[in-house]
This record gives structure tokens, C-alpha cells and sequence, in this order.
């Protein structure tokens, strides 16, 4: 991923020890996933957000064109955020769109929901999933 945008902004992105002690610091966790991915199990920190910056269409992912106005609408632009995803890819992109969009303080957490886990920290699954 040489550019992420057309934008020369640099990407801070930390790995997820640091993102973990960012959050406990007082950092929001912003999920980019799904909806269905969240469900799945997700970061499990306290206020932790879910506004997808991708959906999955009959056609394959597209942008979530809302993802922008989702987030202003739960965060300031000057509230420190920690974005997470699967594996640390659609989190650069939406990343780069809040510091585009003059958020002040976010961190791309490198690696994502996987390295998290990876790493034996603590997440939140369904105890069980029911099909009606």
C-alpha cells in the first residue's frame, strides 16, 4: 500500500501492545469491521465503537459513504481514537479519512482484531449465535 490517498498525511500506526495502553489511557476504540464481523468478537474495552468503513454487497466491499458523518456524530474531532479492523488494512484507509477530515489525535492499530488476538488480550464473543 504505497498510497493510501491522495493526501501526503502520515499514517501514525502503533502496534497492539501500544494501542492497548492507549485505550486505557483514555483513547476510543473505533472498530472499521462489519457489523457481522463485530458480532463475530471484537476488541473488548470499554465505549469501544463499531461504524464499518466497508460493506459487503452482492458485488464485493464498498466504502461505507456515511462512515465520516457516523463517527463526527459519536466523536469530536479532537477525541483520541485508536482505529482497529481485521488485520490492520481498512483501518489505514479510514485513518487516513479522519485526519483528512482534521481529526486531531488517531493511531491505526498495525495488525488489527487478529494481532489482538494473537496476543491474548481480551475480547468479547457471543456465547452463542441463534438462527431464526
Amino acid at each position: 500500500m504505497d498510497s493510501q490517498s491522495s493526501s501526503s498525511v502520515e499514517i501514525p500506526t502503533v502496534d497492539v501492545q501500544v494501542a492497548k495502553d492507549l485505550i486505557s489511557s483514555g483513547y476510543r476504540y473505533l472498530d472499521v469491521r462489519t457489523d457481522e464481523e463485530f458480532k463475530k468478537g471484537h476488541v473488548d474495552v470499554e465505549n469501544a465503537l463499531n461504524i464499518p468503513y466497508m460493506f459487503n454487497t452482492p458485488q464485493g466491499r464498498v466504502k461505507n459513504p456515511k462512515f465520516l458523518e457516523q463517527v463526527l456524530s459519536v466523536c469530536n474531532k479532537e477525541d483520541p481514537l485508536v482505529v482497529g479492523c481485521q488485520s490492520g488494512v481498512r483501518s489505514v484507509y479510514a485513518t487516513t479519512d479522519l485526519l483528512n477530515a482534521d481529526f486531531k489525535d488517531v493511531r491505526n492499530m498495525g495488525g488489527g482484531y487478529i494481532a489482538w488476538v494473537e496476543n491474548g488480550f481480551p475480547v468479547t464473543k457471543p456465547e452463542q449465535e441463534f438462527v431464526i
